[in-house]
Order: structure tokens, then sequence, then C-alpha cells
């Protein structure tokens, strides 16, 4: 069925792989997130700044998915597929979904009132990150932004240091897709709470 539809193609040694359906419909997904024009330079940037790989999840049900991502320069990091899907109440991208979606709780309420979340070992034990909202048309939660790394590398103190510059981020990419402040603007855009 798979491969009558496009989906999958049977190379002359018998492997399968994917066909231009699955292309397709991988084109059309990233189409609808504006991706090359908006999404990926913002990531690019942070991933410089930084010196950590940058990602952009959005919610998927009962999970996150990786839409955009760029490599870090550092030789040792995390490493996440594009289109991996990866629980919400694990990580700071899932926690900050999960918070600016309503969840209830006293970490929800934390990472409300400061716009941001840092993990450490929370997914993975080795692996730290941070974490701020991203909002689309009309201020609506789009997904947040995170950069990732290493434990051993970023320590609580260099992901606290980095937390202004993933929300300033987070910020420009939320104004770029929202458009100007209105009173749909949620407050925690453009505030900093160590």
């Amino acid at each position: 069925t798979l491969a009558l539809a496009g989906y999958m193609v049977q190379r002359e040694e018998g492997e399968w792989r994917l066909g231009p359906a699955a292309g397709w419909l991988g084109a059309r997904y990233q189409a609808g997130f504006d991706i090359h024009n908006v999404v990926e330079p913002t990531l690019r940037e942070l991933s410089q700044t930084t010196q950590e790989s940058a990602s952009f999840y959005v919610r998927e049900g009962d999970e996150r998915a990786c839409i955009a991502r760029v490599e870090g320069p550092q030789s040792v990091r995390h490493h996440v597929r594009m289109g991996m899907r990866l629980p919400l109440n694990l990580g700071a991208p899932g926690r900050v979904i999960l918070a600016f979606s309503g969840e209830s709780g006293g970490v929800y309420e934390e990472i409300r009132r400061k716009g941001y979340h840092i993990s450490m070992g929370e997914r993975e034990i080795q692996v730290s990150s941070v974490a701020a909202p991203i909002f689309g048309l009309n201020w609506r939660l789009l997904g947040s932004m995170c950069i990732s790394g290493p434990s051993a590398r970023l320590t609580e103190k260099l992901l606290k240091a980095h937390a202004q510059t993933v929300m300033d981020a987070a910020n420009r990419l939320s104004y770029a897709l929202a458009g100007a402040r209105s009173e749909d603007t949620p407050k925690v855009i453009s505030t900093w709470h160590p």
C-alpha cells in the first residue's frame, strides 16, 4: 500500500527507501511553519551565539516534535533528528510548551513567570537545555525554542547565562511570526526574570 501510494520505493537490491510522496509530505509540513524564511535563520544565529545546537519544537498531541534544528559547532553535542517525537513532560522544550498551554502546577507557574525553563538530565541523564516559548499568529503558542548540549559543558551557571539569549531569540521570532504587540501579547514577551 505504501509503495502504491509513492511513500516507499524498492531498490533493485530489494531494500526499501522513502519515496517521493514522503518527501512531498515533509515539504508541506515544513512550509506550514515558514522554516526557511524565519525560524531557521533565528536558530542559526542562536547556535552561533551560544556555540550549542538550537532546536524548534511544536506540540503534536501528547508529544513534541522537532521541526527545525541547527547543529552547534562543538564536536560533542546532543543529537536530535528533525521530525523526532519526544515527551512533553521531560526536558525544557516540552515543559515550556506545557506551561504556556495552561498546564497547572508549581513548576509550570514558575516557567510562565520566568518565561524560560532549564532542564538538566531530565530526559537524558547527560543532556541539559534551556528553552523559551514561541508565539505565532494572534499571539497563540506555536512551540518552543531551545539550545541543548552535554551537561558536562552546559552547567547550571552557563544555562542561566544563556537563558536571556534564548529568550531574546524567542521574542524576536515571536514578533516575526505574530507581528506587532497587541492586547493578546503574553506578558512574558520582552521580560526577564532570573
